[in-house]
């Protein structure tokens, strides 16, 4: 089994940052801005249009507050396994960090996630961006 881990330091508080992951419905909006175009709610579950045109079925799994921590699954016929953890993780009190972990099979997908992965992580630091009077 394929595992993606990404570890996202964010200059912003986790409370703020939590509030973003665990709006299920609002990933253009608040989390993924330009990676993620459109996503409806459907019930327990979320239909994500991405960039690159693909659409995913997110099913919410478990939206954990006291541990910051969402998890969800994406079941469909490319796909044997895969299921992914956003947990938010308090550096202070403007830092944070977002660690998103991806398991998943077929393994032979494994680049093709990680490399979207890469795409919706530069989104995420724009959706949290420095703020104007920090040094780059």
């Amino acid at each position: 089994m394929a595992s993606i881990h990404n570890d996202i330091p964010l200059p912003a508080s986790a409370r703020d940052v939590w509030d973003a992951v665990r709006d299920f419905g609002a990933l253009p909006q608040r989390l993924a801005p330009g990676f993620v175009t459109a996503c409806t709610l459907d019930g327990d579950a979320r239909i994500v249009t991405f960039a690159n045109g693909s659409v995913a079925r997110e099913t919410l799994v478990d939206c954990d507050d006291a541990r910051q921590r969402l998890v969800y699954a994406i079941d469909n016929e490319r796909l044997k396994h895969y299921s992914a953890s956003v947990q938010v993780i308090t550096e202070g009190e403007a830092n944070c960090r977002l660690v998103w972990i991806i398991d998943m099979l077929p393994n032979e997908l494994a680049p093709y996630v990680q490399e979207q992965t890469k795409a919706a992580v530069i989104a995420i630091h724009k959706a949290f961006p420095l703020p104007a009077d920090s040094p780059a």
